[in-house]
Parts: C-alpha cells; structure tokens; sequence
C-alpha cells in the first residue's frame, strides 16, 4: 500500500520554520485569506469572465455552499475532485471549496480528452468529477459518463453551466450544489477548515514517460510560488490579472487565481485565446499584468500593428514555458512602451523556479530565464548531482519552498528526482552566470514544448505503434515561429501507405487531444540508430528543420 507523502517526508523542522518566518509559506488556509479579503474590500471583483463575476464576498459564500454541497455527496478530507473546466468563476470555486473541508483538487485542462482523462481517473482514484457540460464543440459529460467503467471510484459527474437536458440526466448541475441556509449553519456543517500543510491538489504532468505523473502539493508549497511572484513581480491590490493560460494548469492557477488572492487583486480569464479579441479585453478592463507561454505574446504583438494605446494599461508581461528569443523581448519594448517582459522557468514539481524581477535589468530578458530568489535555490549539477562550475551545462537543480511533497503514488520517480543533498532534477539542462542567472538550453526528456504544454514523444510513439500498418515509429519536435515546437513523426509503415491524415484521425479516436496529434509525418524506410539501437532523434529533428528552412526559402 503506497503512504501519501507529509510535509515532513520533503522538510525539514528548520525548513519549515524558516519558510513561515519570512513568510515563502503562510498561516491561512485558502478559505482563511478569502474571508480577510472579504473584510477588507468585500465589494470588490476577484475573479471574472466573459459572462460571470464573482467579487470577494460573493466568492466567499458561494465557496463555503458548493464546500457543503461536496460534503453532502459524500467528499471527505482527503478524497479527489477532478476539475476539467475552461477558464470558468467555477474552477477557483471547486479549489477553494475542496480546500475547506480538506478535499484535494485534480485540475484537468480543457485539451484533454478521453486517453488522459480516463488515466487521471483511475490513477487519482478522484470520487467526484466537475466539468463543463459542452465547450468549444466538445461535450465532456459524455465523456466522463463514458470513463465510468474505467474509474469504479467515480461516484458524481457535476455539471458546470449544461445546456442540454440529457447532460442534466447525466451528472448533476454545479448550481445544484450549493448548499442553501445561512452561512453560520454552513459554517459549522462544512466542519474545520483545513490546514495550509494539509494536501491541496494534485497536478498532472507528462515527462518521459508515456503516463503523466501527478505532482501532489500543499496550499503552501503552490502558494509559496504566488507570493514569490507577487514580491518580484510588485503586484498590489490595484492589478487586473490577464488570464489567457489554462487557470486548470500550474502556470494559471498560481497567476491568476492565488497572486489575486494572495494580494487582493482582480483577475479575468479569457475562456478560448484570440489575439483579436485579448487586445480588446485589456482595454476594455484595464487588464495590468500577464504570465502566459512566449506565443500569446508573440501572437497579440502580430495583431497589435501600431496601436500601442490599446493595451497601454500593461506594465508587466511574463513569458513561461520556453525560453524568450531575444528578438521578442526586443520588439515587445516597440510595441509596448509602458509593459516590461520578463522571463520566467518553471515546472509543475516546483512551480516558479527561476525568474526575472521586476526591478532586473531589461538585458536579463534577453539571456537569461531569470534566477532563483528569496529561499528558493538553483544549481547546475552533473549526472552525479554535484554542481558544476559556472558557465557549463549541466542538470537544472531546485531546492526550495515551492516542491510538491511527491509524485502521486509513485514513490519509485519521486525517489529519482533528488540528488544526494536534496536538489530535485528537472531534466532540463541548462547553465549559469556569475550571477545566478540561468539559461534554460535544452532537456533531456523527450518531450516536445508546443505553445509552452510539454508533449510526450514516447505517448504518442506508444499510441502510433498500436497501429498495424505501422513498423516503426520516432517522434521528435519541429521548429515553429509561432508555437515554438510542434509534433512530427518519422514513420517506417509495415506495408501499404499511411499518411498524415489517417495518422490524425487514429490518434483522436485513441483519445489523444488535437495539441499532441503530429503535423507533420515523414515516411521512412527505417530511422537511425546507433550501434546500440538507439534512434538518433538528433539527427531526424535536423533533417525536418532543414527541411522546412528549404521550404520557407522555396516561397
């Protein structure tokens, strides 16, 4: 039987200590610091979409009904809730409402389909299942209705916003749920709150291998990442937060529902990203600030043209996921005169790892994915886990108040981040600078980053190689000015042909999301291989890059 890891097994005594008193981690649950919010600007928005908004004390009471709803199916401290919603006022609702009766959150993004989900489901052995009902021409109650074999512990399927009568039949309405009665009743029936050390959730990211890994956190060791980001970054109570990112992934969920919370900010979530339409929402609210993947970047400055005016109101835009090119931090100084881009690095183990802050030199930007700051630490170490001299590649090292306790259930990988003083392995090389800055300069995981999600090569191998017209299959990454990286696959079929269409739609019907889905496929006799069998993905990452330089010589 696998034993859920505590903060003890990751901490020590003087660690915590030292966390609390300079204040990486604090006292408040989630709940505590939404009702001091309340009392202090109670009347004031916290977080908004499109269609709804929920200012602090809204958001408080309609937290400790839906918290009392989830007790009433049965949700215990400790149990699973999975959350696969779009950028929806329901998601923060569901992780603040676990977090109150001691639950733990499973965020799910929107991307996923059935191969994923039904993995998370049985992997986390969630009890309860909270969706969107239809979004962007997919109904996710089906599919969740259909996973149910798959996932025996599922006991409800909740439905945000349904808007069919047969989704009503299929799971129970979120509005449903939250409990009437006066607060005072809510408050001792939703029992004690739960403490910031107790677990908060489990994030699920894909590495090398081919089934994600779920990284189980506290509230603190999340939220220690938020209140980092909000010193560096200088956020007060007069920023909107811009969220575009997933707020169901680390990335969002730390910037743009607990750096509001944690500062008693506002924040606005964009549901589907257009750059159109995200330049027009920043002058509309006055949105002040960002942390996305470089190509929201990238793609709102294509659509911007000239009109500077349109988003004067940003001061600071923070690109994640990959390394900034320099050539984009350079024309966002054009185009946005008043908003400074930073960079940032990080992963869903531990969250921010290195940064640039809001008081670094411009030029940091431009080399650098920033450095470790307050009790967080960085090292550079080989494959013994020793540091190696400054300047050379190596392993980037993090130690520090942001890492997850452990892998869900998996307590082999959670063995296998740490070097012998304690540092966790990223799997992402990189080197530093006399003075701590890191450039993030490549991985050795074989996953590709498309638009800053990390995409398992070995995932979609695994699928590919379940298809009998299929002899032989490497994925690797292909540059994309746009997204970074996307999907190609080099393919040796078994006989007859195959092609890029027939690849697209096997892998969908599979489960697999349309992001992970090649596309672009290479037709092979076979793949190279070293003496000792080992594809040389190298070699087939260049051919398709120069391939396509040819191709945009050609036009």
């Amino acid at each position: 039987m696998t034993t859920e890891p505590k903060v003890s097994d990751r901490y020590t005594e003087q660690e915590v200590e030292q966390y609390y008193r300079d204040g990486e981690w604090l006292q408040e649950s989630f709940y505590q610091q939404l009702l001091q919010q309340e009392q202090a600007r109670p009347d004031k928005v916290f977080v908004f979409d499109s269609t709804t908004s929920l200012t602090f004390a809204q958001f408080r009471e309609q937290a400790l009904r839906l918290a009392v709803g989830f007790k009433r199916l049965g949700v215990s401290a400790g149990d699973r809730v999975v959350a696969q919603l779009p950028n929806w006022t329901e998601f923060p609702l569901v992780a603040a409402a676990t977090s109150r009766i001691g639950a733990v959150v499973v965020p799910g993004m929107p991307i996923y389909r059935a191969g994923d989900v039904g993995y998370v489901l049985e992997n986390s052995g969630a009890v309860v299942a909270v969706t969107a009902s239809e979004f962007n021409g997919f109904n996710y109650v089906e599919m969740f209705h259909s996973l149910r074999d798959r996932a025996p512990g599922l006991r409800h399927i909740v439905s945000a916003r349904p808007t069919t009568e047969r989704d009503a039949a299929l799971a129970t309405p979120f509005s449903a749920l939250l409990a009437e009665g006066s607060l005072e009743d809510l408050e001792i029936e939703a029992g004690p709150d739960s403490s910031p050390d107790d677990p908060f959730q489990i994030v699920y990211t894909s590495g090398t291998t081919s089934r994600p890994k779920g990284c189980y956190h506290t509230l603190n060791t999340v939220r220690s990442s938020a209140v980092r980001m909000a010193r560096e970054l200088d956020y007060t109570e007069d920023d909107i937060q811009f969220g575009p990112s997933p707020i169901t992934h680390s990335t969002g969920l730390v910037t743009s529902v607990l750096i509001p919370l944690v500062t008693g900010a506002s924040s606005h979530f964009m549901e589907v990203w257009n750059p159109v339409e995200a330049i027009e929402r920043i002058r509309e609210h006055k949105l002040t600030a960002a942390v996305t993947a470089t190509p929201f970047l990238q793609m709102l400055m294509g659509a911007l043209g000239t009109d500077s005016d349109a988003v004067s109101s940003l001061r600071i835009w923070v690109c994640a996921g990959a390394p900034i090119p320099a050539s984009i931090v350079r024309k966002s100084a054009i185009l946005l005169p008043g908003c400074k881009t930073l960079s940032l690095y990080g992963r869903s183990e531990n969250l921010a790892t290195t940064m640039c802050s809001a008081t670094d030199d411009a030029g940091h930007s431009l080399d650098s994915d920033g450095r470790a700051v307050g009790l967080h630490s960085v090292k550079i170490v080989d494959a013994l886990g020793e540091e190696v001299p400054r300047g050379e590649e190596g392993d980037i090292a993090y130690h520090g108040p942001s890492h997850m306790l452990g892998y869900w259930a998996n307590e082999a990988e959670t063995g296998a981040l740490f070097t012998p003083d304690g540092y966790s392995l990223s799997g992402d090389l990189g080197r530093m600078d006399d003075q701590g800055y890191v450039r993030v300069t490549g991985r050795m995981k074989d996953i590709i980053i498309r638009g800053g999600m990390n995409i398992s090569a070995r995932e979609i191998e695994d699928e590919l190689l379940e298809n009998p017209g299929i002899a032989n299959v490497a994925v690797v990454s292909m540059p994309d000015e746009r997204l970074g990286e996307k999907v190609c696959a080099f393919i040796v079929p078994s006989d007859g042909e195959i092609g890029l269409g027939q690849i697209s739609a096997y892998l969908q019907e599979r489960g697999l999301p349309l992001q992970k889905v090649p596309e672009r496929v290479e037709i092979v006799s076979e793949l190279p291989t070293t003496a000792t069998g080992k594809i040389q993905k190298h070699l087939l990452r260049a051919e398709v890059a120069a391939k396509l330089a040819a191709s945009q010589v050609r036009s």
